[in-house]
């Protein structure tokens, strides 16, 4: 495509791939960036350091000029007025550095036994259109589960059957006694306009545990969740939609599930949010299941995956969500091969060969060399591949990498089985 896109998105993926300039707007400031997603995190960070450090020398110059000041009182009675000037304009210009600070989450679990949810051969329908057929899930404690595939194919009707919402047409559904669910629903719960944000948490707790085992107020909470404490009185009827998305799953956490179904949550969490849910989630002492499209949250969560493909199939996969696409990229592959390689005809209509020509003796010198050589540097990629981490735009380079020597190698081995008819 040749022309401009603008596009509003928190998926990190596709920022990361398709993006050259970033906008972010933050504190009612727009910033701009030149570059992806991995560029805007690091000049973000190193924009935010400089800022902080100008803020501090503004405050030591600050505490220099204020001893002056009052020094100034006891040792005459007039000061320079120009020195004055620059004093007030120093103190008007103190705390003007805004940054998102770190939010915290770090909340007590409730003990959860072996027994967790589980369906045996379920089934359901809406009009006519069956979403389960004979579908068996144990969710275990641990478990990391993500559900993604088509739209409208029934991933949340299978969390509202989970939360215990729905019930099951045929089949059995059954939850362990020291479950405890919290459900973070694609919209939220009813939540009164006129109600203040620190009462709203307050329903579901005045003091929060902590996993250290010690307590902490709503309000430190609210706090730690990026509220200042000036807002903890305002209505929710005030709030952003975001805002509004925040305190919700708060108020969720506070109440300390052990298990959690959560239904898109990248849909309206910023990115920050997104990240300590993210690093939240890899250290919650419970079950997660996810109904997510965001590939980077899936990847960095989930280690199983149920793939609705619509008309009551659902198909498991053990893995991540790069490592689903890249399987199914190769599952096509194997299907094309037939059609584009008929090899074995080709052989039976060269009757009259019988032996290897000049060029072909020279290729089968070196070709079992060639093949040990593509072996190894498979093996190297898939290797630098396992320690990348979060690195996902090497990862995307050695994803390729890796898919064209697959494509050599198995070229050279389809000519060495073919050569080896007619070596010596």
């Amino acid at each position: 495509y040749r022309g401009a896109v603008l596009m509003v998105t928190h998926d990190r993926y596709f920022l990361d791939r398709v993006t050259n300039r970033i906008f972010e707007l933050s504190f009612g400031e727009l910033y701009e960036y030149k570059g992806n997603y991995e560029t805007y995190v690091m000049e973000k960070a190193e924009r935010e350091r400089v800022a902080v450090e100008q803020e501090e020398k503004r405050k030591r110059l600050f505490k220099q000029e204020l001893a002056w000041m009052r020094a100034g009182v006891q040792a005459r009675g007039t000061k320079q007025q120009a020195r004055i000037d620059r004093f007030q304009d120093l103190k008007e210009n103190l705390h003007q550095v805004q940054t998102n600070g770190t939010l915290e989450a770090d909340f007590a679990t409730q003990r959860l036994g072996k027994k967790v949810l589980e369906i045996k051969e379920g089934n359901y329908a809406i009009d006519h259109k069956q979403l389960l057929k004979d579908f068996n899930l144990l969710i275990q404690a641990n478990d990391r589960i993500g559900i993604t595939g088509k739209n409208g194919a029934g991933k949340s009707t299978l969390l509202n059957i989970l939360a215990g919402r729905i019930p099951l047409e045929s089949g059995l559904y059954s939850i362990g006694e020291t479950v405890r669910i919290g459900y973070y629903t694609q919209q939220n719960e009813e939540m009164d306009p006129n109600q203040r944000m620190i009462a709203y948490l307050q329903e579901a707790a005045e003091e929060v545990k902590r996993s250290d085992g010690s307590s902490v107020g709503v309000a430190e909470m609210l706090e730690r969740f990026l509220f200042p404490r000036f807002m903890h009185g305002t209505l929710i009827g005030k709030l952003s939609g975001g805002e509004k998305r925040r305190l919700y799953l708060l108020k969720l956490l506070i109440s300390q599930p052990n298990v959690l179904l959560l239904d898109e949550p990248t849909n309206d969490l910023d990115i920050d949010t997104l990240t300590i849910l993210e690093d939240y989630i890899q250290t919650f002492k419970g079950a997660v299941i996810a109904v997510s499209h965001d590939r980077y949250f899936l990847d960095k969560t989930m280690d199983k995956l149920l793939v609705f493909q619509g008309n009551g199939q659902i198909l498991s996969f053990y893995g991540t969500m790069s490592e689903y696409l890249a399987n199914q990229k190769e599952q096509e592959k194997v299907k094309e091969k037939p059609l584009n390689k008929p090899v074995k005809e080709a052989s039976t209509e060269k009757k009259e060969k019988t032996k290897l020509t000049y060029m072909e003796q020279k290729e089968w010198a070196t070709i079992e060399e060639d093949i040990t050589q593509l072996e190894t540097k498979l093996e190297t990629l898939t290797e630098e591949m396992n320690h990348q981490g979060d690195d996902f735009v090497r990862l995307q380079e050695l994803q390729e990498a890796v898919t064209a020597t697959e494509q050599l190698l198995e070229e050279k081995m389809n000519r060495w089985e073919y050569l080896s008819e007619y070596a010596d």
